[in-house]
């Protein structure tokens, strides 16, 4: 018996989404240099058809067509009455995300691949987890070195004592952008030390740095620390005019663990030095390969939804800190909290 083929609809048709180069010059940015794209991680699996994509941008949504050949639509809500997908890709900016994802998870959509922020709110994304578990549609937030065997192995290695006790955590990143860039900064580290965070400071970088993509958005950098389970603090690096790459560094009583754009690198104290390799595949390929598996047969995901909502909360956790005087913020977020938006994407 063949083996099932799955169809998929990317909401979304910019650089993210669509593999739209000319959305992504606009930005500063380049297709062929990032880590995958929906179209290109769904149309690259043997068993998913990309077969519609929505935007109200009609210069995307002809592009859209001009490279896969699939139907557009400029309202999403009618792509997906019409099309019935079962995966829906939602690339859209982040104050859609709720509703987009609320609405495919009641019309039957079976797994939903949502960008990160994942959402403005925590009420927001409260309210997607739980339209998801309701439906019991799979929902994947894009952190997409969750979805790479040697991060997941780094992980393992980390639990069985590569770097001995760890003792403490270090995070920088490029160009501020807490809500974008830190969001996959601050989920790489809960993910490899497998502790969360319990509690933030922050103190925000509100330099007059314009964001890329609008007057309608602001997501400043940050200077601050995660204290984590254990007593773990992590420092956490990142104004928003800084030009240092991307560092993710866990430091134990035996070595450490440093994580670049170039590698996983394991360091012993006394000199000894090895690195992992790299994957095959862009880490949105192998996400793609994991949501047909669950698809197939119930197989778990590696990385839930609702997992996501812990990282985003530190996120708005620094922002409540900030404006606190910097003060320690304690995790969970309750009240008023769970509502301060933040409108970074």
């Amino acid at each position: 018996m063949a083996e099932k083929s799955y169809r998929a609809a990317i909401m979304g048709l910019g650089m993210m989404g669509g593999a739209d180069q000319v959305s992504a010059e606009a930005i500063g940015q380049s297709v062929a240099t990032m880590d995958g794209t929906h179209l290109e991680a769904l149309r690259g699996h043997e068993r998913v058809d990309v077969v519609a994509g929505s935007s109200r941008d009609a210069g995307r949504r002809e592009r859209f067509e001009q490279r896969c050949g699939a139907r557009t639509y400029a309202d999403w809500r009618e792509m997906i009455e019409k099309e019935k997908p079962d995966i829906v890709s939602v690339a859209t900016y982040t104050p859609v995300h709720a509703e987009q994802t609320i609405r495919c998870a009641e019309a039957g959509v079976r797994a939903i691949w949502c960008e990160k922020p994942i959402a403005t709110t925590l009420v927001e994304a409260d309210a997607m987890v739980a339209a998801c578990e309701r439906s019991g549609t799979l929902l994947v937030i894009n952190h997409n070195r969750r979805f790479k065997p040697n991060h997941q192995r780094i992980a393992d290695m980390i639990a069985e004592g590569v770097v001995g006790e760890m003792r403490s955590a270090n995070l920088q990143w490029a160009s501020g952008r807490l809500g974008n860039v830190g969001t996959h900064a601050i989920d790489t580290l809960r993910m490899i030390t497998r502790r969360e965070i319990v509690a933030v400071s922050g103190h925000l970088d509100l330099s007059d740095k314009p964001d890329c993509r609008g007057d309608d958005f602001h997501d400043p950098g940050v200077s601050g620390m995660l204290r984590m389970e254990g007593d773990l603090v992590a420092t956490v690096d990142a104004p928003n005019y800084s030009v240092a790459p991307l560092l993710i560094q866990v430091n134990g009583s035996n070595g450490r663990v440093t994580i670049d754009r170039r590698a996983i690198v394991i360091e012993s104290w006394d000199g000894v030095e090895q690195s992992l390799a790299e994957p095959e595949l862009d880490g949105m390929s192998y996400a793609t390969q994991g949501v047909v598996a669950w698809l197939d047969g119930g197989t778990p995901f590696c990385a839930p939804g609702a997992d996501a909502v812990r990282t985003f909360e530190a996120i708005v956790g620094m922002h409540v800190s900030h404006d606190r005087d910097a003060a320690w913020v304690e995790l969970p977020l309750a009240g008023e909290d769970r509502e301060r938006p933040v409108h970074s994407g």
